[in-house]
């Protein structure tokens, strides 16, 4: 019994070469293929790795300076929250029940109206925090800014002049906005519940911004959705405007309005009047 010879029998092309098999012709497709792709993924990788060289060669020293520096600035803000704050507000600024509140969202304008006019630290608890003079310097108020401002986020302040607006939309908005509470010229006022509104008579710009950005105690929140950047700079405008102004027509009684004026017509201009009456009779 005789076994065939396959390789004899199979087909040759004209140069005498057997052709692949479709087997071999697959497995070679498939290595082909594997090759292309880790070109590919290589490629990717060396296009990935030369970016990041060129980048860290390239970027600006500047970046990191500043990265560095509010680093530093927010790491001093901490330690002064650990020294005067914590008790309070928290670790991690969540507020203590009982205490005090969040700090969470509040921003570093909160923090500045409150520690630049004295409010906080807090020496005791009182129906309005008062108005005396700052514990920490203006450089420890940016730091604690700082601080807050990255950790809980918030409103910001403003740059450039905040009287930048107009002076009759001011008198105006500030009518309807703050007078109820600050008295028509920003005497202040009595509230409620032994609370009251301050004077605005020393208050200066930047403060004004911060409490309607922040709205302490009683203050409500005015964002700039309720008044523009352009709006609160007219109500500053405004403010600050009457308190310069003179009283031409003599003492200004404190500003206070016609209730004052028209009280010291009758307790001193009636009295005065009443008192000539008795004594012009009492000659005669």
């Amino acid at each position: 019994m005789s076994i065939p010879n396959t390789q004899s029998d199979a087909p040759f092309d004209e140069a005498g070469t057997a052709p692949e098999s479709p087997a071999r012709r697959a497995r070679a497709r498939r290595r082909s293929k594997q090759r292309r792709r880790l070109a590919n993924v290589g490629g990717l990788m060396a296009a990935l790795v030369l970016t990041g060289a060129m980048y860290s060669v390239f970027a600006p020293a500047q970046a990191a300076e500043d990265n560095t520096s509010m680093s530093a600035a927010e790491a001093a803000g901490r330690a002064l929250y650990t020294r005067s704050c914590i008790s309070c507000h928290g670790d991690n600024l969540q507020g203590v029940e009982g205490r005090g509140p969040s700090l969470i969202g509040v921003g570093e304008a909160s923090v500045f109206f409150q520690v630049h006019t004295g409010r906080m630290p807090l020496a005791r608890q009182e129906a309005d925090a008062q108005d005396k003079p700052a514990v920490f310097s203006d450089k420890e108020i940016d730091q604690l800014m700082a601080y807050v401002q990255a950790n809980g986020g918030g409103p910001t302040l403003p740059s450039g002049d905040l009287r930048d607006g107009d002076l009759a939309a001011g008198g105006e908005l500030f009518r309807l906005n703050c007078a109820s509470c600050h008295n028509f010229v920003g005497e202040g006022g009595a509230l409620s519940s032994g609370k009251a509104a301050p004077s605005l008579q020393n208050a200066d710009d930047m403060t004004i911004y911060a409490a309607m950005l922040s709205g302490p105690e009683n203050m409500p929140v005015f964002g700039d959705n309720q008044l523009t950047p352009e709006d609160k700079r007219s109500i500053i405008n405004y403010i600050q405007t009457i308190h310069d102004q003179a009283d031409p027509g003599g003492a200004g009684v404190g500003r206070m309005g016609p209730v004052a004026e028209g009280l010291v017509i009758w307790v001193v201009g009636i009295g005065a009047l009443m008192f000539g009456i008795f004594w012009m009779g009492s000659k005669a």
